[in-house]
């Protein structure tokens, strides 16, 4: 049986199929919609948003980043195919697809924090990974709730900057989550475990390593 984390990447995957499958189907490639890898799609996000409670802080995180990209996706082809059937004039799915991408960068870097914003360029420019918009290190986050809460609350600021108000773990589940990395990632070595709130191609990530 497939574990979670191999689910989120076949969704990742079957979406990118589905992609390349309505691009055929809209430019005449292929006679009907791609309704079985559609359905696949549909089925297991529709068990993952049943069961969103019973996954770790990091799998929910991206699983929500999946299904609102899904979402958007869904959206574009119910409304083309409603053009196909009446006979409106169509447009190119992939300029359609493009411009799907592109307001979600327009709106992410209209929203994101300038210190965000200009990491990223910065990143861009260099080809080296966005700076940290905050970062703070645990030796025992069981002991250090008021650096645990101060990590969660830039979170959270992060992720209504960047407008992903929707999935945002609770403060109780953050704490686990924390508290279960840091002990993972400190079996490994080292005494520290740096946390660092990051916003990536307009998403806020939340990176971990050991410090020391």
């Amino acid at each position: 049986m497939p574990t979670v984390d191999e689910d989120l990447s076949q969704i990742e995957r079957d979406i990118r199929t589905l992609k390349i499958e309505y691009e055929q189907f809209f430019g005449g490639g292929r006679p009907r919609p791609p309704a079985d890898t559609q359905w696949r799609v549909d089925n297991l996000v529709r068990r993952y948003n049943e069961r969103i409670g019973d996954l770790t802080f990091g799998q929910r995180f991206r699983f929500n980043n999946i299904a609102q990209t899904y979402a958007k996706y869904q959206d574009m082809w119910r409304k083309k195919l409603m053009q196909k059937e009446t006979g409106t004039t169509q447009h190119h799915y992939g300029a359609a697809a493009k411009a799907i991408e592109a307001e979600r960068a327009k709106k992410a870097a209209a929203e994101a924090p300038a210190a965000a914003r200009a990491a990223g360029a910065t990143a861009k420019r260099s080809g080296a990974a966005p700076e940290a918009v905050f970062a703070m290190s645990f030796s025992d986050p069981a002991k250090e709730a008021a650096k645990v809460q101060e990590l969660y609350r830039k979170l959270i600021e992060a992720r209504t900057e960047t407008g992903e108000k929707a999935g945002a773990p609770s403060l109780k589940d953050f704490e686990r989550f924390v508290q279960q990395k840091t002990k993972e990632l400190k079996d490994k070595g080292g005494r520290e475990v740096e946390y660092s709130v990051r916003v990536e191609g307009g998403r806020v990530k939340l990176k971990a390593r050991i410090s020391n």
